[in-house]
């Protein structure tokens, strides 16, 4: 547990002295993960998917905020999409931009969890963004992971559709709108998986904020019970089948991965609270006071020192056995 520690402070002390060049890899590897994802997912565009195109545009994010970065990502989408049908790619881009503008209508800022959802999603980790969202963020973060999922189950239907997208020229062109937006706004499936980030939001976001002990430990535990029990609500209420193992396993590791970030953001020491009571001439105040744990690692350096008298007496001795 003490290295872990000494390895945080470290890491802390270290984003403090380069917090630019970090932020600037971090934004790379995100912009790069999404664009692999979206290449292995609805890959159909082949001139974005080559490593030079992949190593280009991630380049080109570091450089870029969250929320251009969400953009020029949108836009990759598109293009794929746009490969494989054209109706399809007009209408996903006609829901793209009303979920911009409820974002950024009632949630500016943040704009990082409209690609990180759909990214959790395709690695099967879908709980994991609750979590993070409900531990960092606030109750309107409920608006872009719940755009998110959209665009994630906008990507399963042209991954699981695209066959029948680029082979149905002969539907008529208005029932073949019809088809796809029924298809992909009135889905159980999505509907359902929203509902189940905005109660795990829900649930950690209220309890991590109460004065109790091990707050954050509770509500990673409680807001992941929580999602897993929507869903089964859901499968029971709405007769959405989903891959009860897959699930499980999922939220198991979208579990260790909050309680990691709990680690590296929020550790603190219950056994040390203090309850601190003053009063001013309005009020009395009650403080219930918790340290948080900081580890440094003392650098100690060892300095060893010959000694000359007997050096020159093991020499002395090394001679007289040659000379034997």
């Amino acid at each position: 547990m003490m290295m872990f520690l000494v390895l945080k402070e470290r890491l802390k002390s270290f984003y403090g002295k380069y917090a630019t060049p970090v932020n600037g890899v971090i934004k790379f590897i995100y912009s790069f993960v999404a664009m692999a994802l979206l290449n292995g997912n609805i890959g159909y565009q082949t001139e974005l998917t080559g490593p030079v195109a992949m190593a280009v545009v991630a380049l080109f994010s570091a450089f870029l905020p969250y929320g251009t970065i969400g953009c020029l990502l949108g836009a990759v989408m598109l293009a794929h999409i746009y490969a494989v049908s054209m109706e399809t790619a007009l209408i996903t881009a006609v829901i793209l931009i009303i979920l911009i503008l409820l974002y950024y209508g009632f949630q500016p800022g943040d704009s990082f969890w409209l690609v990180l959802t759909p990214m959790a999603f395709l690695l099967k980790i879908p709980f994991a963004v609750p979590l993070l969202a409900g531990l960092s963020g606030s109750l309107l973060t409920v608006i872009p992971v719940g755009s998110g999922v959209v665009i994630a189950f906008i990507i399963s239907y042209v991954k699981q559709n695209a066959g029948l997208l680029t082979n149905d020229t002969s539907v008529d062109i208005t029932q073949k709108f019809v088809q796809i937006i029924r298809n992909l706004l009135l889905n159980p499936e999505m509907m359902l998986m929203v509902m189940v980030c905005a109660v795990g939001i829900l649930c950690v976001y209220l309890l991590h904020n109460m004065s109790l002990d091990y707050a954050w430990e509770i509500a990673i535990v409680t807001g992941t019970i929580a999602q897993l029990a929507a869903v089964f609500v859901g499968d029971f209420l709405f007769h959405v089948s989903m891959p009860v193992l897959q699930l499980l396993i999922g939220a198991l590791f979208s579990m260790a991965v909050a309680l990691l970030y709990h680690f590296f953001v929020f550790t603190v020491d219950y056994t040390r609270t203090e309850y601190v009571q003053y009063e001013d001439d309005d009020y009395v105040y009650y403080v219930k006071a918790v340290p948080k744990v900081a580890v440094t690692r003392t650098d100690v350096k060892v300095q060893r020192i010959n000694n000359p008298v007997r050096g020159r007496h093991d020499r002395g001795t090394e001679n007289y056995k040659e000379r034997r």
